[in-house]
């Protein structure tokens, strides 16, 4: 049997893109001119990604992107670009007791900032310990991963317009991807544009906030950094107390974008264009408001009744109302799209209050968002597919679609989705065991809720797990092999799983 896939293509095509991961660590470097540090750390790193890009490129064989090498290049380039991010980590941590100076540190810290994960290996000392421009560099990943890589790529690179909608598709979150004009690269540029004003307007809104003495410490630089890392539902923090560290306001503020980054791009073109019926239609965009409000209500309740006793402020009613409030809807907003941020230490609650998280965990956002997870959709599908099975049981020869509003979902893509799911549970069920059993071997006792928690929050992007690995934790404890297997859940979780197991059979490389 002879190879049927050209992974020159596909590695040309990834040194473009290091290329132009250039351009973002510009955004660093002008940081750390502004404060003195670092300056040589980005200019040296930007440099190299040039040339490593340049010289990459050389392979190409000028044969067309098919399929299987679109596959490929999208699983390299998440890849690609993870080990690139990865070096200005190592050259800042060289000759310090920086944590991101081993590599597989700073492979699992770039990791999970460009896969929006969150988990961070830093810990309170670390975050203090690094400069203003390596912490900007975390929130310039997350950013550039949240909408996709690939995505910009395709609305800035004529070349790969051509495969732009099977690109897409392989690095979008969730099973669908609505064209919303004729050509995809427009379609792209349209995401990327929603995504860039909204990202805007939290950063003004994060400052003005700062101006009008409502949050003393949200400066500029905060304002910019948070709002890097809360559309792409991120959860990096320039605080190792995260948005804890700052002022109720600031939550206030926060909870509503991580509620749009965890809602389709798509719908926010049509309210745009004054189509807000088609908004309040959509079946999923439904689905995930009702779980937002229903999740809050119920965590709301156990706050305010006791689940976290250290919420209640001053002793008053009207304190520990809105207290309790704030937090509930911080924390299923945050957790449900897999941001990550904390208002408190949910490690330190109640176990009924961690368990209502846990299940929120599992939820996702919607597909076509930023969010993380399963997504509503697929549970939608799911759960009216097993509706259906249960039903023929009891009329074995009714014909019933699966419908998600008036759209019939075709049995190809209900397979796809089920399988999807059922993979999904097994990977994080596999890896939750594995970290247990690795966490044991070099004598670390990890509790049933912390290897839980540490597998989806790496499988599923959302960052923070529970107990020592909670919000105000960090993964620096695990042995190095337990973090290589994270950087690869995060990686395939990313990609929706699929894209990055894929490459790894032989039927991809044959005939």
């Amino acid at each position: 049997m002879n190879t049927i896939v050209d992974w020159r293509k596909s590695v040309a095509l990834t040194g473009t893109v290091v290329k132009y991961l250039s351009v973002a660590m510009l955004v660093p470097l002008v940081v750390a001119l502004v404060y003195g540090e670092d300056a040589g750390v980005f200019g040296v790193s930007i440099v190299g990604t040039v040339l490593l890009g340049l010289a990459v490129e050389r392979l190409d064989p000028g044969t067309e992107l098919r399929e299987r090498e679109a596959l490929l290049f999208v699983a390299l380039t998440w890849l690609a670009v993870t080990v690139v991010g990865a070096v200005p980590y190592v050259l800042a941590g060289m000759g310090t007791e920086s944590t991101l100076a081993d590599p597989v540190n700073a492979l699992f810290e770039s990791m999970s900032g460009f896969s929006t994960t969150g988990a961070t290996v830093m810990g309170e000392i670390g975050v203090g310990a690094h400069s203003h421009a390596v912490m900007m560099w975390r929130q310039v990943t997350q950013w550039l991963g949240g909408m996709g890589i690939i995505v910009l790529m395709v609305a800035i690179l004529p070349e790969l317009a051509v495969n732009g909608a099977q690109l897409i598709s392989e690095e979008a979150p969730g099973p669908t991807l609505e064209k919303l004009t004729p050509r995809i690269s427009e379609t792209a540029r349209i995401l990327w544009q929603a995504y860039f004003a909204f990202t805007v307007l939290l950063a003004v809104l994060l400052y003005g906030l700062h101006l009008t003495g409502y949050a003393p410490n949200m400066d500029l630089y905060n304002a910019i950094a948070h709002a890097f890392s809360t559309l792409p539902t991120g959860g990096f923090s320039t605080k190792a107390e995260s948005i804890a560290a700052f002022s109720a306001a600031v939550q206030w503020v926060v909870i509503p974008f991580m509620v749009v980054a965890g809602t389709n791009f798509a719908l926010f073109w049509y309210l745009f264009d004054g189509e807000v019926g088609t908004v309040f239609e959509d079946t999923e965009f439904r689905a995930y408001a009702g779980a937002t409000a229903v999740f809050t209500a119920v965590l709301f309740g156990l706050l305010f009744s006791g689940a976290a006793p250290t919420l209640a402020v001053g002793g008053t009613t009207e304190g520990a109302l809105e207290n309790a409030l704030r937090q509930a809807a911080f924390q299923v907003g945050s957790l449900m799209n897999s941001t990550g941020y904390a208002t408190s230490d949910f490690a330190q609650w109640e176990a009924h209050g961690q368990l209502v998280l846990l299940l929120v965990m599992f939820v996702g956002g919607s597909a076509g968002s930023t969010g993380g997870g399963v997504k509503v959709v697929r549970w939608l599908i799911v759960l009216k597919t097993l509706r259906r099975e249960l039903f023929h049981a009891s009329h074995p020869d009714a014909v019933s679609p699966v419908k998600l509003g008036d759209v019939v979902v075709d049995e190809e893509a209900i397979r796809g989705v089920v399988g999807f799911t059922l993979l999904y549970l097994l990977l994080f069920g596999v890896a939750a065991v594995f970290i247990v059993l690795d966490a044991a071997r070099v004598g670390i006792a990890l509790t049933p809720m912390e290897a839980i928690g540490a597998s989806l929050a790496a499988i599923g992007n959302i960052g923070p797990a529970f107990g020592r690995l909670g919000p105000f934790g960090s993964y620096l404890m695990l042995p190095d092999t337990t973090k290589v297997v994270m950087i690869l859940l995060m990686w395939a979780g990313r990609l929706e799983i699929i894209t990055v197991l894929v490459v790894f059979t032989r039927s991809f490389w044959r005939r």
